[in-house]
């Protein structure tokens, strides 16, 4: 009979092979490139879930709506290793949107609401089909920023079972998970709920066709942003950060969390960046400066944008009118529309 030792020399060999076989088969991914975002889909967190079994190839493939050339392009890249019996491709995608992305911070109180609806709004100004997903489930404040207050949520049969059905407002689809929490009761959602949540909200949403989906996420690396990251094809975080360094070391934990699913970081918006003086208009950094600069020097990102302390700002998402819809020529909604039409730059979807 063999010995121990013999079973467990031809364990380590097949471990061996397999891994020998798995990096071959990255190799081979790392050759195929998305085109808007010019890396490689390895790089972009797009194949998750990658194992080789017994010659089998399998793997999940995070993608948009536009994206399904790449199953094709996988097919025919991994059909050159004479080993690889198969591929077998899952894609994960939500149906009808093309470009997914979120809003992170490394704390609360950054004002990444504030910075998601009027990017959704400035978005939606530029001519694209826009959803907010609101999935702050320690602070939903999405609903009353942009107007809808406690709106039932209704549930459409679909073929694929059923979807909750968005609200609207302002042109843009919204989902929250506020929607569903009874008023001025807290959330207290443990891991398995919560968890089962997140994905029917990120997966069991009849959005329609949308050019961009926004995902408000919770603030910091918790259970339910790391869900959401998992679950969903995101394709790019923008990060909003405050000038003060504190915040700054709080972001670069956030950082960390998306590089380990290698999600990439699309740039950083700097957020109550400035005071501007109602007598003289010269602009005071009451939170100090170069922290957002610091941050984006840092991650080789682009500073997208610094958005001044505006009275108006807070009026308006109290009122459920965010600033950048009702007055999108003052400087708060310039810097959203500059924001706005360079993500429009970056993946060029938006109809001219």
């Amino acid at each position: 009979m063999p010995s121990d030792d013999s079973y467990k020399e031809q364990a380590r060999a097949e471990s061996d092979s397999q891994s020998r076989q798995q990096q071959e088969v990255i190799h081979c991914l790392k050759q195929i490139n998305e085109p808007i975002l010019k890396n490689n889909i390895v790089s972009l967190g797009m194949v998750r879930n990658l194992r080789v079994v017994d010659n089998y190839v399998y793997l999940r493939l995070y993608i948009g709506q536009h994206q399904h050339h790449l199953e094709d392009q996988i097919q025919s890249a991994l059909s050159t290793l004479s080993w690889c019996k198969k591929v077998y491709v899952h894609i994960c995608t939500i149906p009808g949107i093309k470009t997914t992305l979120a809003i992170s911070s490394g704390k609360g109180g950054v004002g990444k609401s504030t910075v998601s609806v009027n990017l959704a709004v400035a978005l939606s100004l530029q001519g694209a089909k826009v959803g907010l997903l609101d999935a702050d489930v320690y602070g939903p404040n999405v609903p009353q920023m942009m107007g809808l207050g406690q709106t039932d949520v209704s549930v459409l049969d679909t073929p694929n079972g059923q979807r909750f059905v968005p609200l609207e407002a302002h042109g843009i689809k919204i989902m929250s998970v506020g929607l569903l929490a009874e008023p001025d009761h807290p959330l207290a959602w443990r891991g398995p709920v919560l968890h089962k949540i997140v994905t029917q909200f990120i997966h069991e949403v009849a959005w329609g066709d949308l050019d961009y989906l926004l995902i408000d996420l919770p603030p910091g690396t918790g259970d339910a942003q790391i869900t959401i990251v998992q679950e969903s094809p995101i394709c790019g975080v923008i990060l909003v950060a405050t000038p003060q360094q504190v915040a700054i070391s709080d972001v670069r934990r956030s950082i960390h969390m998306f590089r380990q699913v290698g999600v990439p970081v699309l740039g950083i918006i700097e957020n109550m960046s400035y005071l501007i003086c109602d007598h003289c208009g010269e602009p005071t950094p009451i939170f100090g400066s170069g922290g957002g600069q610091q941050l984006a020097t840092e991650l080789h990102t682009p500073l997208l944008g610094q958005v001044p302390i505006n009275a108006k700002i807070c009026a308006g998402g109290d009122q459920g009118y965010p600033l950048t819809l009702t007055d999108p020529t003052s400087t708060v909604g310039q810097v959203f529309m500059q924001i706005a039409a360079s993500l429009d730059a970056t993946f060029r979807i938006l109809k001219k």
